[in-house]
């Protein structure tokens, strides 16, 4: 029989979506599962933006340019400037989902075994998308004692190679939730301007801070223009997964013609997402003053219900809408699928996300798992029931 490649071997599993089958059998059998495994908000997508694909105009769904329509990478760039950052149309190519950016910034920046430091715990698919570049991650481990803040520089600066090419950041965090400050990100821009490496930020999670902090972009960071690359969605922002839209955006000349060429091979982005997607950048700030504000509660509600639980350490974010939770457990991908399998309360559990997959450093957060707060308020406080009778009853 031919043989699969050994990229393909390598390539992991998704810690959030492995899970699914396990799920699936369960809601068969009968049970309510309460989703805190997956980053899928249930706030409602603004009208605007469904509107705008129910009421266009076109009579043929042609391509887009390679690099997305100029009339919606105008209204991204405006966009930017109201988060004062300064960029304009020609230094960002619209994408298939922050997913795509990501491995455009890939292919464009790394060659087989280059590395890329990115701290751990970090988004899973970061783990997938090295692999199908062929480079190669390099770990610095942050903390939930330290709740997951910048590990010292110095840790940086030990593993930094000639292979090294790139540090990695979400900004604020998935899965910590952690929101970096002007100052981590200064320090941050001097080690790679120091050693001529490229920052890339994921800030997908942009709007969504907490406790009167403020999001500081790389982009901001003055004499950074070579070296920065932002990773950019709607997925989040305006509850909008299934659009597949996102974009990446760079001063740096060089980064946005190479990302091109692999967007050119692509051919386009989804021609009516980006109408939905222009549309959506007319949300009043209404919108994400009320989202924002119920992401708190809701924040707050998981967080000090999971405090009460003997045996959990638990990390505070201050932005997106994850965290990471240490459990009195050995195993959490075991534990994870007997909730699926062979507990429930009143016929009702959970479906969260094994931490390990967050990790690429061996046996590392095994004992760890994420979970979403996209769920009401109602809803979380029964999933942290449920969590607190499984682990009264659950034997490693």
């Amino acid at each position: 029989m031919p043989s699969i490649s050994k990229k393909g071997h390598q390539m992991p599993e998704s810690p959030i979506r492995k899970l699914a089958p396990y799920a699936e059998k369960a809601v068969k059998q009968g049970k309510k599962i309460y989703h805190l495994n997956i980053g899928q908000p249930d706030i409602k997508t603004p009208e605007i933006a469904l509107k705008a694909i129910s009421n266009h105009s076109l009579k043929i769904l042609e391509y887009s340019s390679s690099n997305g329509s100029e009339q919606y990478r105008k209204k991204i760039a405006n966009y930017y400037s109201k988060h004062k950052i300064d960029v304009n149309q020609d230094e960002i190519i619209v994408t298939t989902g922050g997913s795509e950016a990501l491995l455009f910034a890939f292919g464009s920046i790394l060659d087989t075994d280059d590395e890329v430091i990115i701290p751990e715990p970090f988004y899973a698919n970061f783990n997938s998308f090295s692999t199908a570049s062929g480079a190669k991650i390099v770990p610095v481990i942050s903390k939930i004692e330290d709740n997951f803040a910048l590990p010292p520089i110095e840790e940086f600066e030990k593993l930094i190679t000639p292979k090294t090419k790139a540090i990695l950041i979400c900004n604020p965090g998935n899965p910590t939730g952690y929101l970096y400050s002007k100052e981590e990100i200064n320090k941050l821009a001097k080690i790679v301007i120091k050693n001529d490496l490229f920052l890339i930020a994921d800030e997908v999670y942009r709007e969504f801070i907490y406790d009167g902090n403020e999001h500081y972009s790389i982009l901001r960071e003055p004499n950074l223009e070579n070296n920065a690359i932002v990773i950019d969605s709607v997925s989040k922002r305006y509850s909008m997964c299934g659009a597949r839209i996102g974009c990446i955006v760079s001063k740096n000349k060089e980064v946005i013609k190479t990302a091109l060429k692999f967007a050119q091979a692509r051919l386009s982005p989804p021609t009516l997402a980006q109408i939905a997607c222009e549309a959506a950048l007319d949300t009043p700030q209404s919108y994400f003053n009320d989202v924002k504000n119920e992401y708190v509660k809701r924040r707050n509600t998981l967080i000090e219900g999971l405090q009460k639980i003997d045996g959990i350490k638990v990390a505070k974010p201050k932005g997106a809408f994850y965290c990471i939770v240490e459990l009195p457990i050995k195993n959490a991908d075991n534990f994870a699928q007997w909730l699926l399998e062979s507990f429930d309360v009143d016929g009702e559990t959970i479906m969260v996300a094994p931490a390990a997959g967050f990790y690429s450093t061996p046996n590392v957060g095994l004992n760890q798992i994420r979970l979403a707060y996209v769920l009401n308020e109602e809803s979380l406080k029964k999933s942290i029931l449920i969590l607190e009778k499984a682990l009264k009853k659950y034997k490693d």
